[in-house]
């Protein structure tokens, strides 16, 4: 039989081994651990539950045979089991925590996938966009342009802004010679074509075909005119023809015109137009004389003869005979020409067929 117990004073307690103390505390702590992870484990399946339908649908969304991040292999089911109790000091979850898939990630997981799913589907809209809004942005600038390029080309070469005015024509240079009607006349057929599309090179050809015209020039004056620029042939001669005629050489022996008479200030050559032979020799030979003489000279000329090619003879107005020779040296000639007829104006001939040895008579 115990004896009774001895009662303590007040304030006082009973002492305990120190080794038990630690226990209880270490017996607390881990009660303690192990309600706060049943709580959390509750806390993680209704977290679960709340997030179930945006994980199916991140499934549905996810393409066939595509492996989740930190899951298993597609066509796996989450490995299952039987709970196991918690342990005190564990942080293993409780038996709540058997619904959860064992793929590594929180529960929460399939909420995030759902999320970065939907905006990789809204940046893939807007890259499609934006792809689709650039490639009709190249076609209808492409379109502008093509139309503005067609604009400007039918104003160009089809409308009436650019046509060829009659009025606008200017025809200079048409010398002596030259019927400055027939060639405006050529020129205002084309009157009301752009001039763009104007053929210059076949109406330039068309003027040179005309009497007396040696070269044409023929510019565009923008908008609507045009300016021709002749070089005409000017006659240095009149050599006589039969039936009383005279024809009108230029230096180059080319037909300019003819005439009943000599027109004022204007040689006459005493030869022959046979285009073959002597006669056509002397005749180029005279022409190249009065061609290359200085319009001073030139114009105090009354009658030139040439017998043959070598032996070309210029009269003056006051009767005096100048003998060129040939028409070689030309240039040379004219200058002993006119220095002796200075120095001996007695002289009624001037020899400088030889400039080199010139002769007066």
């Amino acid at each position: 039989m115990r004896p009774p117990a001895r009662p303590r004073a007040a304030g006082t307690a009973r002492p305990r081994p120190a080794d038990q103390g630690a226990a209880v505390q270490d017996h607390a702590r881990q009660d303690r651990a192990a309600r706060d992870e049943a709580r959390r484990g509750r806390d993680l399946q209704d977290e679960a539950r709340r997030d179930r339908p945006a994980r199916d649908e991140a499934r549905r969304d996810r393409p066939v045979g595509e492996r989740p991040a930190g899951g298993p292999p597609a066509g796996e089911r989450p490995e299952s089991g039987r709970a196991r109790p918690a342990r005190a000091g564990s942080t293993r979850p409780g038996p709540d925590r058997q619904e959860r898939p064992a793929t590594g990630a929180t529960p929460s997981a399939g909420g995030r996938v759902g999320v970065v799913s939907d905006q990789l589907a809204d940046r893939l809209a807007e890259r499609t966009a934006m792809a689709r809004y650039r490639v009709w942005r190249r076609i209808g600038w492409t379109a502008f342009v093509v139309a503005v390029a067609a604009g400007l080309g039918w104003a160009t070469f089809f409308s009436p802004l650019f046509a060829l005015d009659a009025e606008q024509v200017r025809v200079t240079g048409e010398g002596t010679t030259v019927d400055v009607g027939e060639v405006r006349g050529a020129v205002t057929d084309e009157a009301g074509v752009p001039l763009p599309r104007l053929d210059t090179v076949g109406l330039r050809e068309e003027i040179l075909a005309m009497n007396a015209v040696k070269n044409v020039r023929i510019t565009r004056a923008w908008p609507d005119g045009l300016t021709v620029e002749l070089t005409s042939r000017e006659p240095v001669a009149a050599v006589p023809q039969p039936g009383d005629v005279y024809a009108l050489m230029d230096a180059e022996g080319v037909r300019v015109a003819t005439a009943k008479e000599v027109p004022e200030g204007l040689p006459s050559i005493v030869t022959s137009l046979s285009d073959a032979g002597a006669g056509r020799r002397a005749l180029d030979a005279a022409l190249a004389v009065l061609g290359a003489l200085p319009p001073t000279l030139a114009a105090d000329i009354t009658t030139v003869s040439a017998a043959t090619q070598d032996d070309v003879r210029t009269t003056l107005s006051d009767g005096r005979v100048i003998r060129w020779g040939s028409g070689a040296d030309v240039p040379l000639k004219t200058k002993v020409a006119q220095t002796l007829l200075r120095a001996e104006p007695t002289a009624t001939t001037v020899d400088v067929s030889s400039p080199g040895l010139p002769v007066t008579h």
